[in-house]
């Protein structure tokens, strides 16, 4: 260990003198690991390096993770590669298809050896939030979570999102290619309001305002782009404009032109929008303790302690008993007496600050050690019935946005086979109800919701049926019969007539019986 620190070993030389020896999964049923040197016994094959080292690289970033029911630790580590954070030292000159950045990071108050080995605190992803524990309203229950108006006009959530759109100049067999070509005009020499975000070149330049709806890449296609062309100037073209289809505003960030591997120009964009926390977002502690924005309140009607520090967070009570979370009540009171002594403190999994270090803090500087504190309603200016829990936690932003899956639809493009509307949000597609609310009107039977849901609103059709022979006709004509005399009109849905029209080709005759209502 001496030429360790000394710099005159490294880790594999440790691994290649078999001092230090990787197993796997089979070979450790084979062997007898302690986690700490002072449990060694004469059958002892192994011992841990570190017992933090039984973590991976996310789970070891909870802090006090061995206080914590185990599903909460699984929770976060699913959620923790959701966080929105910073991505690496040149995010700013990367163009991906889709990337959220935190726009000011902070690293955690409490932190663990793993966060400083994998270099988490140099590229985090969350900040650090004043938390106060009380039921505030009725928009906290079920884990909603009241947020400070305040703290989201300074930053606090503040994320960006970038998009990438790309458009592609090809060349084609005849010798002809696409081209860029600069707005055009109306006869009044006024370009369109769509068109006047482009410039000459046909390309939206940096910094840029989009709405939806304008055009950012104006390119045209040549009409024919079989036949050989003899001459250029006699190409016709087809104006084909890509425009932003996003339902926010976005800034042009970047543009690069370049070219594919085809030789094919390639003009990429970088859209970038920038979001502040709304209702309906997503937040996480370290803690798989998840909850949504049920309301962002004013400061003014904030509680506040009688040292005037104002939550940006005010979280439910109710999920700490059922779940018990208890490494985020520690880091709650590690984070607290690191805030007071302006240093951070280190929830370690088998280690870290101990709790009764923390409390002495606390109880030195004027606060309680309990770490709860006098708090006064900023509604009603009386005090609040119980002294309140609070102190620093380290908040996620998850990716999951209101922005990114809010959705609704009155009339909109319909699937081709079964005239239906189309499904998912990102094909406009309708609202469905499912088998199991179309249960639920049939029990309260409201049969003209089921009708104008399950037809009217779908795929109503209006077919001509034989009351002779119960067979569907064409245009008033029954082929069956080779009359129209007993042909009448019905509404059916279309899915309805695709099914018979289906088993007709498979030698199955299903006959519609009409009667009068």
């Amino acid at each position: 260990m001496k030429r360790l620190l000394a710099g005159d070993l490294q880790f594999d030389d440790f691994l290649r003198l078999g001092l230090v020896e990787y197993l796997d999964v089979n070979e450790e049923n084979d062997c007898m690991i302690s986690i700490y040197d002072h449990e060694i016994k004469p059958y002892t094959t192994h011992v841990e390096i570190e017992p933090f080292t039984l973590l991976g690289a996310v789970a070891g970033l909870i802090p006090y993770p061995h206080h914590n029911q185990s599903p909460r630790n699984t929770y976060q580590s699913a959620m923790g590669k959701q966080a929105v954070g910073v991505i690496g030292y040149n995010q700013l000159n990367r163009i991906d298809t889709l990337l959220y950045l935190m726009v000011y990071p902070q690293q955690p108050m409490v932190k663990t050896k793993t966060i400083e080995l994998i270099n988490y605190d140099k590229l985090p992803a969350g900040q650090n939030g004043s938390v106060f524990v009380m039921s505030y309203s009725g928009y906290d229950i079920e884990d909603a979570l009241v947020i400070n108006k305040s703290s989201l006009d300074r930053g606090f959530g503040r994320c960006q999102v970038m998009r990438k759109f790309t458009g592609i100049m090809r060349k084609y067999g005849n010798q002809t290619y696409d081209r860029m070509t600069g707005p055009p005009t109306m006869p009044d020499g006024t370009v369109p309001k769509r068109f006047q975000h482009i410039n000459d070149d046909g390309i939206a330049p940096p910094g840029e305002r989009l709405e939806n709806g304008l055009i950012y890449l104006y390119k045209q296609t040549p009409v024919d782009t079989v036949n050989e062309q003899k001459n250029v100037d006699g190409i016709s073209w087809r104006n084909v404009p890509m425009s932003y289809k996003h339902p926010d505003e976005g800034y042009v960030d970047k543009v690069l032109i370049t070219s594919s591997e085809a030789d094919q120009t390639l003009i990429k964009f970088l859209i970038r929008q920038t979001r502040r926390p709304e209702l309906g977002d997503k937040f996480s502690s370290r803690h798989g303790q998840k909850g949504v924005c049920g309301i962002i309140v004013q400061q003014e009607d904030m509680p506040f302690t009688d040292r005037g520090i104002y939550p940006d967070i005010v979280m439910n009570p109710h999920g700490f008993p059922s779940r018990m979370t208890v490494g985020k009540l520690m880091e709650f009171v590690a984070s607290k007496a690191g805030a007071i002594k302006g240093e951070l403190q280190y929830g370690t999994c088998f280690g870290g600050s101990k709790m009764e270090d923390m409390c002495r803090i606390l109880v030195e500087n004027g606060f309680s050690y309990t770490g709860k504190d006098y708090v006064t309603s900023g509604i009603t200016g009386e005090p609040v019935g119980a002294y309140i829990f609070n102190g620093a936690t380290y908040y996620q932003r998850l990716k999951h946005m209101v922005a990114d899956k809010m959705h609704a639809r009155a009339r909109g493009p319909r699937a081709v086979l079964t005239r239906q509307p189309t499904e998912g949000r990102s094909r406009d597609g309708g609202l469905r109800l499912g088998e199991m609310e179309k249960d639920c009107l049939i029990g309260y039977g409201a049969s003209m919701l089921l009708l104008e849901r399950l037809m009217i609103s779908s795929d109503v059709f209006e077919v001509y049926v034989c009351q002779t022979c119960g067979y569907i006709g064409y245009k008033g004509w029954c082929q069956m019969c080779r009359s129209s005399k007993s042909m009448v009109p019905i509404k059916i849905p279309y899915a309805c007539k695709l099914l018979f029209q289906e088993l007709q080709s498979m030698n199955i005759l299903p006959r519609l019986v009409m009667e009068d209502i």
